[in-house]
């Protein structure tokens, strides 16, 4: 329902932070918990309201969550609000990592699958990012090396390996994203993961997977056998 009026003149059951203490979290609309982090919206333009341009103007949640850096402008989100934002919404990307790096070690590259595709499925421009892994397969670091655009990004093997030592990694797992959302490797895609796999073994460093993240489950290279020529 939209309401012209300040927030604080709703009816008490119709505030967001309200509806938050009686029901929970789960009970509000995106719009709605992004409303209780802003507190406040701009003359003519609630809260909620302000919450629902952000979304708009983002695309998705997901797009949102993605790229926190790179919030859309909206009348009455200044740099304190920015801040708070991009706060918070780091705070949730990284709690998405908690799981992951508390794993006793990484059995499957599949148990990386979910995290890598909530990190990396809603950017808008291809990224090319590691999982770096100690000798027990446990993580290490998680860093996005190279960003392209909307249909590729360069991938230079020796700054690849250069991070893996910096990480002092003993096995990585490759991930990059499709921004179109389909999760098939190109001959390029192939081409490089060969040459990768092939580098990093001359430092003892193990490739276990890359992960190609679209729409739908992520493309395992290791699954398909495609880590070896």
């Amino acid at each position: 329902m939209y309401h012209p009026q300040p927030i604080r003149t709703w009816a008490a059951h119709e505030r967001p932070r309200e509806r938050l203490y009686a029901h929970g979290a789960a009970a509000l609309s995106d719009a709605e918990l992004l409303a209780v982090l802003l507190g406040n919206g701009s003359m003519g333009c609630d809260a909620v309201a302000t919450g629902r341009a952000l979304l708009a103007g983002a695309g998705s949640l997901g797009r949102l969550l993605a790229e926190p850096d790179d919030l859309p402008r909206v009348s009455g989100v200044g740099p304190v609000k920015r801040a708070r934002l991009i706060a918070t919404l780091e705070l949730a990307r990284r709690a998405l990592g908690e799981g992951l790096v508390q794993l006793p070690c990484i059995q499957n590259p599949r148990d990386s699958a979910e995290y890598l595709r909530a990190r990396m499925r809603h950017l808008r421009t291809e990224v090319f990012a590691c999982l770096f892994l100690d000798t027990r397969h446990r993580v290490l670091a998680y860093e996005e090396l190279f960003r392209g655009t909307i249909d590729g990004a360069s991938v230079y093997p020796r700054e690849v390996v250069r991070a893996c030592l910096r990480h002092h990694a003993s096995a990585v797992i490759l991930a990059h994203n499709h921004p179109s959302g389909i999760a098939e490797p190109s001959r390029a895609d192939r081409d490089i993961t060969l040459t990768l796999v092939n580098a990093l073994a001359l430092m003892d460093i193990r490739v276990l997977d890359h992960l190609i993240i679209g729409q739908g489950d992520p493309f395992s290279m290791a699954e398909r056998g495609m880590l070896v020529a």
